[in-house]
């Protein structure tokens, strides 16, 4: 059963030239009957009042009261003093040809899937403030559509702050805002595919949602190993043909190695001798605890590398703020070729240039850096003292790590058994695109986890794992 999630029925579209004939009062309750049958007006929808509603029929208002009261008696609507008229009839679950029954996967208690910050932590003060300053005192001309590439204040800044915080080389005119980072591949596959560029080296393994997005634009997606040392970039000569490759240099997913400095260079060197591009996404690169801040790729090299980021790690995926930093030449046709992208929000984006003038954004990743150094040690020491014969890498950085499990058991088995158990986890094989490999174990984000909840999930997880292995 489906129920409203509005409070007042606005305009109500009812057909009221159905066979059947008959009084008008009649033909009015039929078609909201059969609105109301077909699930396309949900039970506790307001309608809207008598006088209303005759109105946007361009009937009598005794015809909608009739109406209403006939509905009434037959159980269909329910009226109260003082209240909105409402819909009160359920019907049966079926919710009528064309329109399935909403199925939601249940929320898991325990979150340990990778992929999102700390959903608790997001700045809801600063954020409504900012947004609130910017409606107050913005020119109304900037209420129009933005320009290509999103609003100048926000690539200016952004320019500066990419140059300070990852020594990113670039200018206000070569960044493009857009809506992620899966937005960002999608976008600049096309330009690839326009350049004649028919495949994108990936790295294996990686983002699956990633790949399939290149595939998706018409162009291959092409698997490279990762080790170690980040991607194998000695791999690359064995593709004729290849001339683009999507790497996480700075923190890799879901492996969480960092492309080493003798790699970095060589991976600039294969792009220069095949005339090629590096997209770099930057993933979560903010966030580092055992080491010092890796730069981004394309200070090296900005020529031939397109940095790729988004706030969906640093404050949240709901914002849908990314953005593209690229060479001139990509970027002029870039601009010219998808003048129909989608933006965000004009607002949201003067909203979070407010938040990078004023360096809210700056404290924010500050707050989040130690709260997530803390969680990582609580996360990493309850996996030592529960599953000391689970190894654990990738925790120098990022927002997960990757926990190798012992020999026999099954990884999908003990997602199961933790979803059983309301406990989110991710099998590394989810990410691999081909069957060649041999690395087993589970993908652990901590990012969404509450602080409280460390030493449960492990336990939890714990238990899945001694089921599957047979205690």
């Amino acid at each position: 059963m489906r129920v409203s999630q509005t409070n007042l029925a606005g305009d109500l579209l009812l057909d009221l030239d159905r066979p059947g004939g008959g009084p008008l009062h009649e033909r009015v309750k039929r078609a909201l009957r059969a609105a109301i049958r077909s699930g396309r007006v949900e039970v506790g929808t307001a309608l809207p009042p008598s006088r209303q509603l005759a109105a946007d029929l361009g009937c009598s208002r005794w015809a909608v009261t009739e109406a209403y009261g006939q509905l009434v008696a037959e159980g269909y609507l329910e009226a109260r003093s003082g209240s909105a008229t409402r819909v009160r009839w359920a019907g049966d679950e079926d919710t009528g040809p064309g329109r399935p029954a909403a199925r939601r996967d249940p929320v898991a208690r325990f979150d340990l899937a990778p992929g999102l910050p700390d959903l608790r932590a997001f700045p809801r003060r600063r954020w409504a403030e900012a947004v609130r300053a910017q409606v107050a005192t913005t020119a109304f001309t900037e209420f129009g559509y933005p320009p290509p590439g999103g609003h100048a204040r926000l690539r200016g800044l952004l320019a500066d702050y990419l140059g300070r915080s990852r020594g990113v080389s670039t200018s206000a005119r070569d960044v493009t805002v857009c809506l992620s980072v899966t937005d960002a591949v999608r976008r600049i596959c096309h330009v690839l595919r326009a350049d004649g560029i028919t495949a994108v080296g990936c790295e294996e393994p990686g983002w699956t949602r990633l790949r399939e997005v290149i595939r998706a634009t018409g162009l291959e997606p092409v698997p490279v190993r990762v080790d170690g040392g980040g991607l194998r970039t000695g791999d690359l000569a064995g593709h004729t043909g290849l001339r683009a490759v999507l790497t996480a240099p700075a923190h890799q997913f879901p492996l969480g190695t960092v492309l080493v400095p003798e790699r970095r260079a060589a991976l600039l060197d294969w792009a220069r001798r095949v005339d090629g591009v590096v997209l770099e996404d930057d993933y979560d690169a903010e966030f580092r605890y055992d080491r010092r801040p890796v730069a981004a790729l394309q200070g090296m090299d900005p020529s031939r590398v397109i940095l790729l980021k988004s706030l969906s790690k640093t404050l949240s995926p709901a914002l849908g703020i990314g953005w593209i930093v690229a060479p001139s030449r990509w970027t002029d046709v870039l601009h010219r070729t998808d003048l129909t992208a989608a933006q965000p929000p004009v607002l949201d984006q003067l909203a979070f240039a407010a938040l990078l003038e004023s360096g809210g954004y700056d404290r924010h990743l500050r707050a989040c850096r130690k709260r997530y150094r803390d969680r990582r040690d609580a996360l990493v020491g309850a996996l030592a003292e529960r599953l000391p014969d689970a190894p654990v890498s990738g925790v120098a950085a990022g927002l997960h790590l990757l926990l190798r499990l012992p020999a026999g058991t099954d990884p999908a088995a003990v997602v199961r058994a933790a979803t059983a158990r309301s406990l989110r986890v991710a099998d590394l094989a989810a990410y691999h695109a081909t069957a060649d490999h041999s690395e087993q174990g589970l993908v652990l984000g901590y990012g969404n986890l509450a602080d409280g909840m460390v030493t449960e999930a492990v336990r939890l997880l714990g238990e899945a794992i001694g089921d599957q292995a047979g205690g």
